[in-house]
């Protein structure tokens, strides 16, 4: 399956942004989804993860209560609606996908990865 992210841009504290992943050449019904970032220096880490039916998610403790990971099967779309954003959460986000997986955390359960987008978040 191949993934392309799209959303990202700069917003200053407190805002909000919506990050969609369009994925192609699958069937997307049967894959377990995932957002990961990466900042400037710093390793891959979790940010949400979906299963195929999108009836259970899984959030990094650093997200939890602002993000909210979704998916809609019928287009083939993954979403991640980002609230409060913080500095920190500054990051290239990356959609993954894993096939016939449900919510995991672990990027090495996850086979197909997007390019990214970047979100910038400044004070």
């Amino acid at each position: 399956v191949q993934l392309v992210e799209s959303g990202g841009g700069s917003v200053q504290a407190g805002g909000s942004l919506t990050l969609s992943c369009a994925a192609s050449g699958g069937t997307f019904r049967t894959y377990g989804m995932g957002w990961f970032r990466q900042a400037p220096g710093k390793e891959r880490e979790f940010a949400a993860s979906i299963n195929w039916l999108g009836t259970n998610t899984n959030y990094a403790d650093s997200v939890k209560g602002r993000f909210t990971i979704s998916r809609d099967n019928a287009k083939n779309t993954m979403y991640l609606q980002m609230n409060s954003l913080k500095p920190e959460d500054t990051a290239v986000y990356l959609c993954a996908a894993r096939l016939y997986g449900g919510a995991s955390h672990a990027s090495t359960d996850f086979q197909s990865w997007g390019q990214g987008t970047q979100v910038t978040v400044s004070s």
